[in-house]
């Protein structure tokens, strides 16, 4: 076997997991694409995986890299183990995600009559989705298995589920029986490398893949998700979210937006921009006028009568109530607060208004 000339750093490994490796940032460097999107899809293999890689990451790199010991160790162990041994992290993995992806795609199936069809009848992809799961699972790293006997297998355990009425208890027979059959009759080793792919492709099938599962989890909550109101009542997701796009609040909202939209239209969406500064009063000049009672028109001096009249009927030591006094002394603040802020606004306004004058000079 060729030595790879794309060495892998275990720093770099281990920077990769300690920074992403809850999604399989440092299998997808090491590449191990599959490993990584089991990782990704179980945040870590139920945060397990995460931890145990911080020992399986140098022999990972070893493999990655292809070292002349770590070669001479596979060979080994290939030449006196016609398969693989048994690892019982592996045929536990396997389960884990087999059940996963079979409870996945039966809970993703709606329960009641869509589009006026029946989508009971996909209830026979769950076996075939516990097969793929164990057979993914089955072919990380150095080995590898036919998929066929274990889709067989799966289908063959599937009649459970009519002797077995508790879905948890056919759904595991059939993932033990898929995990052992591909155990037993499938699993051998991979002699042969992977063949390299580029990024590109390798960062689309996994985005794709991503997208299938992501798909799956919002089939379950739109078509068979349900959230409790106010009263307690359990409303289907997709009823909710349809008489939200038709409530008066989304109606209004999605008026606005087009409004928005027409007034930058014409007049630019700088504009809309300045007016969203303006409205979200930075500087706290609209409140402080709002304190002072007086308008943006008002001068310093109507401003300092203002504030002055104010403070002599909010002064705290004018409070006799000792549990009235906390609060006269906060109002007091505040004043105070909105006449510094309008003062420090007017004096640098007049600075400014001064250097124009002058530089127009």
């Amino acid at each position: 076997m060729a030595v790879t000339d794309n060495k892998k750093s275990v720093v770099k490994a281990y920077a990769c997991w300690f920074f992403g490796g809850i999604f399989g940032l440092h299998l997808f460097y090491l590449d191990r694409d599959a490993h990584a999107f089991l990782t990704w899809s179980t945040l870590g293999g139920y945060g397990l995986g995460w931890l145990a890689d911080v020992t399986k990451i140098p022999r990972y790199v070893r493999d990655c890299n292809e070292d002349p010991r770590y070669m001479e160790e596979l060979a080994f162990k290939i030449r006196h183990n016609k398969k693989p041994p048994y690892s019982t992290s592996r045929f536990v993995s396997a389960l884990m995600v087999g059940y996963l992806w079979g409870q996945l795609v039966m809970i993703a199936i709606p329960e009641e009559v869509v589009g006026g069809v029946d989508w009971s009848f996909m209830h026979w992809l769950i076996p075939f989705a516990v097969a793929l799961g164990v057979w993914v699972v089955g072919n990380i790293g150095r080995e590898q298995g036919g998929p066929w006997p274990t889709i067989i297998i799966s289908y063959l355990s599937y009649v459970s589920r009519w002797y077995f009425y508790d879905i948890n208890t056919w759904l595991t027979i059939v993932t033990f029986f898929a995990a052992l059959g591909f155990n037993q009759f499938s699993k051998e080793w991979r002699r042969k490398p992977r063949r390299p792919q580029s990024t590109t492709k390798r960062v689309t099938t996994l985005v794709l893949c991503a997208m299938l599962y992501i798909a799956l989890w919002s089939s379950y909550f739109y078509f068979n998700g349900k959230i409790t109101d106010t009263n307690g009542d359990e409303i289907p997701v997709h009823e909710a979210i349809h008489h939200f796009f038709t409530s008066p609040w989304w109606t209004d909202l999605k008026q606005s937006l087009i409004d928005v939209y027409q007034y930058a239209q014409h007049h630019g969406w700088y504009e809309i921009w300045k007016q969203i500064i303006e409205l979200s009063d930075p500087q706290g000049e609209q409140n402080a006028y709002k304190i002072l009672g007086v308008g943006p028109t008002a001068s310093q001096t109507e401003i300092t009568a203002k504030f002055r009249a104010l403070t002599r009927i909010h002064h705290p030591d004018k409070v006799k109530d000792p549990n009235r006094r906390r609060e006269a002394e906060e109002k007091f603040m505040e004043i105070k607060q909105a006449y510094d802020t309008l003062s420090n606004i007017k004096k640098r306004r007049v600075r400014q208004n001064r250097k124009s004058v002058m530089d127009e000079e």
